[in-house]
């Protein structure tokens, strides 16, 4: 039987951050293999995510996650030398009544706390520095001023893997379908191929497919597939400047993207789908979508739909906040799991952190213990307030 030190079950973004960490940053010498069925990534979330970095959270551990985030972001190279095309635009988020203005004051004092360079709004600011909006409904808005931004997805993912494998990683082109258990712990993680792989650690970063995983140690695991359709649309008169990811009101958001814009809202109802299911909700677009748009800017009016596309988020049902770290039934399962659409701007410190547990056997340089596994079983839920 094939054996290693650390198998990482998914090889997107987390999984090769983990990676990363354990191979390039700590110079570990075990053996990690990294085992990922969709080599091509063709479905995996990191390919499909809108790529977003944004350091307004409501927890600090949040924010610390991101802020990490960003400096890595900034300062990753790939094997040719070429960065990660960080636009520096921020975010922009909105409030339209006293409840959500009331939440952006609270969290920005916490932002702002914690180092994040952030400036609260009036819907008179809002109008100044960004004059094609529409500012009548809004109370107030928050916008980065640093640190926020969007960047080149697939160039992390292929950065981090190249240097984990010029490291020693082994990255295997198969799928996990079971563990081997004695004693409540993972011996050995089983193939699709027919064969398995002995271990000391195992990382469950499978992504949509996180739950299967858990239950394979009998652990239940409330993660689930949740479908987002990202539409991109060109404006015959777009607004002018350097732009920043905005999220409205309504909890649509929109962002510059190439010669257009892309944008997206979370639908309602949002059930869970199938980890095959694919098919973008096109509907969305002239039902919700594009109104929202045109009631928010009139240069949104005329706009002419050119692209589709629908990916996964892997939906933390309890909290929407990460699951990370070891389970008491099973203390050689390290989770990474359940990002809810924060899995590319917190692989960086989730990638660091889980190289931690295993390595030292605690978290080091942020403690992130506020997002442990252990509260899924427990019922205590740490949810964001007034983040969309």
């Amino acid at each position: 039987m094939e054996t290693a030190d650390i198998v990482v079950i998914g090889g997107a973004v987390i999984g090769a951050s983990v990676a990363w960490h354990l191979k390039v940053a700590r110079r570990f010498r075990g053996r990690v293999v990294v085992v990922e069925r969709d080599s091509a990534y063709a479905r995996a979330s990191t390919a499909l995510a809108a790529s977003g970095i944004r350091h307004q959270f409501s927890s600090e551990t949040n924010i610390r996650i991101s802020q990490y985030g960003t400096e890595f972001i900034r300062e990753f190279r790939g094997p040719d030398g070429e960065g990660l095309s960080f636009r520096e635009n921020g975010y922009l988020i909105l409030a339209s009544d006293a409840a959500g203005a009331e939440a952006l004051t609270r969290n920005h004092l916490l932002q702002r706390a914690c180092g994040a360079d952030v400036a609260l709004l009036s819907p008179a600011e809002v109008a100044a520095r960004f004059p094609h909006l529409n500012v009548e409904d809004l109370t107030l808005g928050s916008l980065g001023l640093s640190g926020e931004g969007w960047f080149d997805n697939m160039a992390l993912l292929r950065g981090l893997r190249t240097a984990s494998q010029a490291a020693g990683a082994v990255w295997l082109r198969d799928e996990a379908v079971g563990f081997a258990m004695r004693d409540g712990r993972v011996m050995a993680v089983k193939l699709g191929s027919g064969g398995e792989i002995g271990c000391d650690h195992v990382v469950n970063a499978a992504g949509t497919r996180a739950a299967l995983v858990a239950a394979w140690a009998g652990i239940p695991l409330a993660v689930e597939p949740r479908k987002r359709t990202v539409f991109h649309f060109t404006c015959q008169t777009p607004p002018a400047g350097a732009l920043p990811l905005m999220i409205d009101a309504s909890r649509l958001w929109c962002r510059p993207e190439g010669e257009g814009f892309i944008a997206g809202i979370g639908p309602d109802p949002d059930p869970a789908v199938a980890h095959d299911d694919f098919e973008p909700r096109y509907a969305e677009f002239e039902e919700v979508v594009w109104p929202l748009l045109a009631n928010r800017s009139p240069a949104f009016d005329a706009i002419r739909l050119t692209g589709v596309w629908a990916g996964h988020y892997s939906w933390n049902t309890l909290d929407q906040n990460a699951v990370l770290g070891a389970h008491a039934s099973c203390p050689n399962l390290i989770f990474a799991n359940g990002f809810s659409g924060h899995g590319l701007q917190q692989a960086p410190a989730v990638g660091r952190g889980m190289a931690e547990l295993i390595l030292d056997g605690g978290y080091r340089t942020l403690d992130l213990s506020d997002l442990s596994v252990m509260r899924m079983g427990q019922g205590r839920p740490n949810t964001e307030a007034g983040i969309y």
